[in-house]
């Protein structure tokens, strides 16, 4: 199974680095695949700590693929690092170890601590549509445009029957990096 949540790992220096990410659950172990290179790699290979976030906001996800990467953040409890302020619940994890790849090794980790912080009421359909476009908008180097605008297309329905300002302002910010891109195809 894949859950998308977002991430947040800590360098050496204390920073913290917010991503969203597919994460792979098998059994309890929690497999991270982040592509080389990328800071959630190297924070994680550097602290041997990750924190998953679950989070309802799409606001956070459409924000981190749109240079929107700051979030409030709190102290973790068993972990070196942070999570999200407004996350519903958050688990801290430690790393138990990798299988390497040159593209995208595997992160095995485990949950050390996890904790609920207010309920999951559910999502609507325009925060899953904000999700699947946020996933577009990370591809978007390697789909083709043509697939982009379908999916978009056929998305939006969900969006415009369902959404709150959240999900508008998200959506909004993603439609901007996929427009930036038809541009840069253009001028090419």
């Amino acid at each position: 199974m894949i859950q998308e949540v977002i991430v947040t790992t800590q360098n050496a220096q204390g920073m913290t680095h917010i991503a969203p990410m597919g994460i792979h659950l098998v059994g309890d172990e929690f497999i991270i695949l982040p592509f080389r290179p990328s800071t959630t790699l190297s924070n994680i290979l550097e602290s041997a700590t990750a924190v998953l976030n679950y989070t309802d906001d799409v606001r956070i996800f459409a924000g981190c693929l749109s240079g929107r990467r700051d979030w409030p953040l709190s102290e973790t409890e068993k972990v070196q690092g942070h999570f999200l302020s407004s996350a519903l619940a958050h688990r801290e994890l430690k790393l138990v170890r990798i299988e390497s790849d040159e593209t995208r090794p595997k992160l095995y980790c485990k949950a050390v601590h996890t904790v609920n912080h207010a309920p999951f009421t559910g999502f609507n359909r325009a925060q899953n549509s904000v999700l699947e476009a946020a996933i577009l908008v990370s591809r978007l180097k390697i789909l083709p445009l043509e697939k982009i605008n379908r999916e978009i297309e056929y998305l939006s329905i969900g969006l415009n029957k369902t959404s709150g300002e959240r999900e508008r302002e998200a959506w909004g910010w993603l439609m901007q990096e996929i427009e930036q891109h038809r541009q840069e195809l253009n001028e090419a």
